[in-house]
């Protein structure tokens, strides 16, 4: 016997997917149909934290470049774009995609794959430092107004692809 399971990890601030175009009809008519409710939800959400803070790494030695300052540019660059995406899983929510397979009640495979999609701005560079001589780090954050543009804009554009 195999079992597929599939689903999508429903964004907890919201109630909703990463993104719309990937959720089931019912679930996008439904998140435009509350959208006065989700705002105020969001409000108290976002109230609760000033700012939001997401940290991202990269490997100096596995950039492509064989020049090394050009390396650690490419690593901190790299380390930029990963924080990035931590803000926009804590602003938009992650899209889970879960695939079991299960014979004579085993489980012969257990794959996962997420997805975030969405816009930031606004994010303030916290900090760069170099973690022992082969990766940087970088700390972005993001203020709870900008958080809050962010998830109304989100939920406008899910309402407007409803009409």
């Amino acid at each position: 016997m195999t079992t597929k399971l599939k689903f999508a990890t429903i964004c907890a601030v919201f109630g909703l997917t990463a993104c719309g175009a990937m959720a089931p009809a019912p679930v996008v008519q439904a998140v435009a149909a509350r959208t006065d409710m989700d705002t105020g939800m969001i409000n108290a959400i976002v109230e609760r934290q000033d700012t939001i803070v997401a940290t991202g790494y990269a490997v100096i030695g596995v950039q492509n470049h064989k020049n090394a300052p050009q390396q650690r540019l490419l690593a901190i660059r790299a380390a930029k774009v990963d924080a990035y995406r931590g803000l926009s899983e804590q602003v938009y929510g992650l899209y889970l995609d879960s695939n079991t397979t299960v014979s004579d009640m085993t489980v012969m495979s257990d794959t996962f794959r997420t997805r975030v999609e969405g816009v930031i701005y606004g994010a303030s560079l916290t900090s760069i430092t170099p973690v022992n001589n082969d990766t940087y780090e970088v700390t972005l954050s993001l203020n709870s107004s900008a958080v809050r543009e962010l998830r109304l804009l989100y939920l406008s554009q899910l309402s407007r692809k409803k009409h």
